[in-house]
Order: C-alpha cells, then structure tokens, then sequence
C-alpha cells in the first residue's frame, strides 16, 4: 500500500469519482481510507444532552484504498506509484507517468558497525 496519511489522493470510482482530497486514516487491516468530505453518510441521532438538537449528522465513512489513486503534484493528476531505492540506501515512492519522488516509504539501513559479542 502506497497511501499513507496525509496524502492528496483523487477517487477513481463511486458517487465522489474525481474529487480530489487529504487522507485523514488508513486502516491497513480492513484496506481502507478515511479521506476528508468522500463517502458522506448521515447519522440518525436522538435528542440528548450531547446533541440538544437532534436530527441528522453528516460524517465519512471509510472507502476501499482499491477505489483511490495517489496524486502526483508534478503531473497534476492521479498517478500509479511504484517503489524504488535511492542512492543512500531508503525506499521511496515514485510517480510511474513521470518519475517524480513523492515521498520515502522507509530510511535507509543502518551499518553494523559493532561487532556481535559471542556468549
């Protein structure tokens, strides 16, 4: 998985195809996003010291990472990802239409410098 939070990301199928917005979660298990203002759904809630008013409220719902694609600032629209190593040794994300880096995925390793002890 490429997505992480934080990330632009653009929707690719469903009721909000197009938009374009932040990543607010992901979870990993499930294989999926909660991305800021898709998937909205209303709430029924009853009147309650927490909520006086009642009524309905507007919340995201989480949606499929299958139904997201990474958006690449350099090209200007959604992108595939690939992973790639660097010259130092890390890993990071790229834009396949353009190559452009959008961001590291790990650091690079650590040398061993110390030897191990035997016990």
């Amino acid at each position: 998985m490429h997505i992480k939070k934080g990330d632009t990301v653009v929707v690719i199928t469903g009721v909000n195809r197009g938009d374009r917005a932040k990543v607010l979660s992901v979870n990993r298990k499930a294989g999926k996003a909660l991305v800021e203002g898709v998937n909205r759904v209303y709430k029924h809630v009853r009147r309650s010291q927490k909520h006086p008013q009642g009524g309905r409220l507007s919340k995201e719902m989480p949606i499929q990472l299958s139904n997201l694609m990474l958006y690449c600032e350099s090209c200007g629209h959604a992108s595939r990802t690939g992973a790639r190593f660097v010259n130092d040794g890390s890993k990071e994300r790229y834009c396949k239409a353009c190559g452009a880096g959008s961001g590291e995925l790990s650091p690079p390793p650590k040398e061993k410098t110390a030897s191990k002890s035997s016990k």
